[in-house]
């Protein structure tokens, strides 16, 4: 019988444009000719011209400009031109450099001033994304950072254009992997990470009204984001979920994660109420010590997003964050990872009371998600963090997923029962499933411990199942789940994670059940519209669940 699931797919298209202000950038190109011709009456001939330098610059506020020192290649730019406490307060344009030239920071590269307060912002004139300074990033720029003390933060107002192509992609990594090329395949912490905060809505401050409609900050909501301590102290948080970050398309960053002094870690990229006019599309990260991509409130939307070797959750939502994430592609590494997917309703649950709950429920306020077409391998190990898991619902969600394809085994460092493909963890955010708030359809789980927790009193997976149009494989060992190699579990093809057409997968060795209008594939990406190829970093591999 022919399998057909239902979902929709999900996609933005939009334009953004910027403005490079003040921004003087010299000119990357060199003549390095000699002319010949008379130019005296003693016929001497002119000497070479000097190599003009490529690298970027600005003028401050004394009228000095400041630039990058040119090397020949590589552009280096020292704490003067922009660390923590001396953040770029003017447009700036960082170019593609010739000949795989990378742009090297000593210090970090902070975007526009923190502002604590209403107060300060006001003085300033920051209201929206756009008031403060824009870092524009031409296609096939590579940025790079020598620790992890060093990190980018994009702060509120101001704009992040990183805009690559499929051919020139936008590098963010450290000075081991892009300068020295020692960097392993799976190394983390060689660099920071990325920061980019907004005015969009966070749970965690106080509002009248409903989202969406008449909603309006009471006092002021001035969150501090992960990383802030001391100089690197930067803010999130408003009312704004229209507001925009910028534009970041077919960019990778590699090799992040740190911890600083409060506590927090930094991800490969953290989103604090960053808003749906911040445009995020083709974007992958790679080996990070925390999370992927960690959405604290806002509704920024994803279109066409890659984890691979992620060691803590590719994906993690919480404060309120109402986003979509369209296609989907996260690989754990065989040793290390923990959840695909970790995603929470109410920031600071654990304090808040039943009332307070319910009135987030009310106004629009708890995290609401939607993700489509996602594909979650996940790893079989202990981990840095937690053992490798599919997807974590929690703490009042209310998500909407669909297309979504998750598996994983499990190995001998620890047991089955720990390596479960969903969880719903609370009462409140099961009660979401049971009153039609939440939502799984159109996707396969496959692990050897199905779900943890309950629904309305059952199993997840017996909930979903009866409940869903959802399939949960019955499988009792780690199993290579590619066409290649099986014929009771398909759902990938031979390079490993291309999603087989929805006709041909296979689960408990029969195909999928009839289930109306139908879909090319459940997961991410398929082999005849391979979104991943030529910009992507690490996925011409065989993987270790290929047997």
């Amino acid at each position: 019988m022919k399998s057909r699931f239902v979902a929709t797919l999900t996609f933005c298209a939009a334009l953004a444009a910027c403005d490079s202000g003040d921004i003087n950038i010299n000119p990357s190109t060199s003549d390095n000719s000699t002319d010949n011709s008379v130019s005296n009456s003693n016929n001497t001939t002119a000497a070479p011209v000097a190599e003009e330098n490529p690298c970027a610059s600005y003028v401050n506020s004394g009228g000095q400009t400041i630039e990058g020192d040119f090397d020949g290649k590589n552009c280096t730019y020292s704490p003067a031109f922009a660390d923590a406490g001396n953040n770029i307060t003017t447009d700036i344009t960082i170019p593609e450099l010739p000949a795989g030239g990378v742009h090297v920071f000593s210090g970090s590269l902070f975007v526009g001033e923190a502002h604590s307060n209403s107060a300060e912002l006001a003085a300033a004139g920051i209201a929206e994304g756009g008031d403060g300074p824009t870092l524009t990033i031409e296609a096939g720029a590579t940025l790079a950072w020598p620790d992890n003390t060093k990190f980018v933060i994009i702060n509120r107002g101001s704009q992040l254009f990183a805009v690559g192509t499929k051919e020139k992609p936008i590098t963010f990594t450290a000075t081991k992997d892009a300068v020295e090329g020692t960097a392993g395949p799976e190394e983390v912490q060689l660099w920071g990470g990325m920061v980019i905060n907004g005015f969009g809505v966070s749970n965690k401050c106080e509002y009248t009204g409903t989202r969406g409609d008449d909603l309006a900050l009471v006092g002021e909501c001035n969150i501090a984001a992960e990383g802030a301590e001391g100089l690197d102290e930067s803010y999130y948080g408003g009312a704004n979920d229209d507001d925009s970050s910028g534009r970041l398309e077919y960019v990778v960053v590699k090799h992040t994660g740190a911890q600083v002094a409060n506590g927090d870690e930094l991800n490969g990229i953290s989103f604090g109420g960053v808003g749906r006019n911040t445009i995020i599309k083709n974007l992958q990260v790679y080996s990070t010590y925390d999370d992927g991509i960690e959405m604290f409130g806002g509704a920024v939307n994803f279109e066409n997003f890659v984890a691979v070797y992620v060691r803590d959750d590719s994906i993690d939502i919480d404060e309120g964050y109402i986003g979509s994430v369209t296609n989907a592609l996260v690989i754990q590494q065989e040793t290390d990872g923990n959840r695909c997917v970790e995603a929470d309703g109410i920031g600071s649950y654990s304090s808040k009371s039943a009332d307070f709950i319910q009135d987030m429920f009310a106004r629009g306020l708890n995290s609401r998600p939607s993700i489509t077409g996602l594909t979650c391998i996940f790893s079989p190990s202990e981990g840095t963090h937690d053992p490798g898991a599919g997807l974590r619902l929690r703490e009042g969600l209310w998500p909407t997923i669909s297309g979504a394809v998750v598996f994983g085994g499990y190995g001998d460092e620890v047991s089955a029962g720990d390596h479960w493909a969903i969880r719903v963890d609370d009462t409140v955010a099961s009660d979401g499933f049971v009153l039609g708030n939440a939502a799984i359809s159109d996707s396969v789980f496959a692990a050897v411990t199905k779900s943890d927790k309950s629904i309305g009193g059952d199993d997840v997976s017996d909930w979903l199942q009866a409940n869903s149009n959802t399939v949960f494989a019955d499988l009792t060992a780690a199993v290579d789940p590619t066409q290649a190699a099986n014929t009771d579990l398909i759902l990938f093809g031979g390079n490993g994670f291309y999603s087989v057409p929805v006709s041909e997968v296979v689960v408990n060795d029969a195909s999928l059940p009839e289930q109306g209008v139908e879909r090319e594939i459940l997961g991410a990406v398929a082999e005849t519209s391979d979104w991943t190829a030529g910009w992507t970093f690490g996925l011409d591999q065989t993987f270790w669940f290929q047997q």
